[in-house]
Order: structure tokens, then sequence, then C-alpha cells
């Protein structure tokens, strides 16, 4: 079979430099699972590597064209190419609650989407790794104080350790996007269990996002809060100045005051 066509609504662009598939497959230090699960693998160019692998390497591709190249070319994984959408797709279908790693050379137009679905499926994902728009990762990875500091930031970390590893060129891609895109690996947290209510800490992190700009005092007034909660001094500082903890903090005083 013809190497399959990039298409442009699936966000393909697809990895022809084999040294970068190479170091993002070494990537995962394949501890504490015995499945990986490569997402939107196109032609297979990291799929090679995590083959040589001692590990079970599945793939979950949406593209139909690339699944019958893969099935044509890949004979090691028969049976383990899913012909879903990841967004879509119950995983425990496969994986029946076991432990597995992602990555992947993430499709950019639903990069995010894949990161919450991830969150979703934190009890089973102990890692991650892959390559997103730079500016993605970067978020991801970021730390209190800047610009890129957001919902993603503070989601992601609240279970995982979060790193930024290599940026990458875009002449290495067909076709090459009109960004660079950057690697990074998120490890599950020893303790990722949070010491409040995980449905109004996702609550209270993306209330206190969507006004960045204003107060916490200001951003949250959505949540009634109690006069008497609000005079904290916690509240006088911007979404961007709370580090996790902080976050975690906050949501602690907002269940206390009984929202």
């Amino acid at each position: 079979m013809e190497k399959v066509k990039a298409k442009k609504h699936l966000g393909q662009h697809f990895l022809k430099d084999e040294s970068i598939a190479k170091d993002i497959a070494d990537t995962l230090n394949l501890e504490g699972y015995d499945d990986i699960l490569e997402i939107g693998p196109g032609m297979g160019v990291l799929t090679k590597y995590l083959l040589d692998k001692p590990i079970n390497t599945y793939v979950i591709e949406i593209d139909t064209e690339s699944v019958t190249y893969l099935d044509e070319n890949y004979p090691k994984l028969k049976d383990k190419i899913i012909s879903k959408d990841f967004l879509k797709y119950n995983i425990n279908e496969i994986f029946e609650g076991k432990q597995f790693a992602i990555i992947g050379n993430f499709p950019y137009n639903i990069s995010t989407q894949i990161v919450f679905r991830t969150l979703e499926y934190r009890h089973q994902i102990p890692e991650f790794a892959g390559m997103f728009q730079k500016e993605v990762a970067q978020r991801i990875c970021e730390k209190k104080g800047t610009k890129a500091y957001g919902i993603l930031s503070v989601l992601v970390q609240a279970f995982y350790d979060a790193e930024y590893l290599f940026t990458v060129d875009e002449n290495v891609f067909i076709p090459p996007p009109k960004v660079k895109s950057g690697v990074l690996r998120l490890r599950r947290k020893e303790d990722y269990s949070l010491p409040c209510g995980e449905k109004l800490f996702f609550t209270v992190v993306k209330t206190a996002f969507q006004q960045r700009r204003k107060t916490l005092r200001n951003s949250l007034k959505t949540l009634n809060l109690s006069d008497k909660l609000r005079e904290d001094p916690i509240f006088d500082l911007r979404p961007e100045q709370l580090n996790v903890e902080q976050f975690i903090e906050l949501t602690q005083k907002i269940e206390a005051d009984g929202v």
C-alpha cells in the first residue's frame, strides 16, 4: 500500500524524523504497567520503536486509511489496532481496569481534549508522554505566576508531575505545521487523591481562570460564597498567583463554607 496522505480535518502531521520518534518512545520508563496505548499512530513511525520494547503496544486510530496501512505493515500489531475515536471509546473494553501508559504524536486540534480524557482515567494511567503544539505543552508544565499558567496547568499538576522535555522543529513533519512542537512527560504522583472534593476542585479552578485578570473575590462570585469567607486574604489574589496546593486549600475553605 502507498503511504497514507495526511488529512487536514484530522489534524494529521506525520513525523518523518526517526531519531525524534525514538526519543519520544524512550521517554516512558515502563514501570508499573504492562501495556501502552499509542493515540493516532498514523503510519507507525513511533509505533515501530514501541514494538521493540518489552511491553504490549496497542494503537488507537480513527483514520481508516492509517488502520489499513498499519495492519499491512506491522504484523506485531495483530489484534491490537483499535479503529475508534479515543475521545469517545470506552478504553476498558481493552484494558479492563488495568494500568496502562499513553503516548503519541497528538493531533493538535484535539490535544487538550486528550489530556482531559486522560485525567478521567488517571486511576489507570501512571505515565503519559507525547508531542503537542509547543505552547500547549509549555502550558501544561507551567508553574504559577505566568500568563501561560492556567486551567490545564493546575488540573494536570494536581495529579501528575509534569516535565517539558524538548522542542521539535516544524520541518520534521509531513506536511509541516505552522508552529513548533513540544514533547512532555507526565508521571502520576504517588498520592494522587485530593484532600478535597474533586468535582468542586475542578469547578473552582475553571471558574477562577475564566476571569483570570480579576481577583478570586470577583471571579468566584458565582459560587455564592459567604461574606465572611470572602474576607480571607486568599481572595485578594488572582488565579495565576496560586499554585496547586493553594487551589486545594482554597477548595477546602469553600467546602467548609458550605458550597
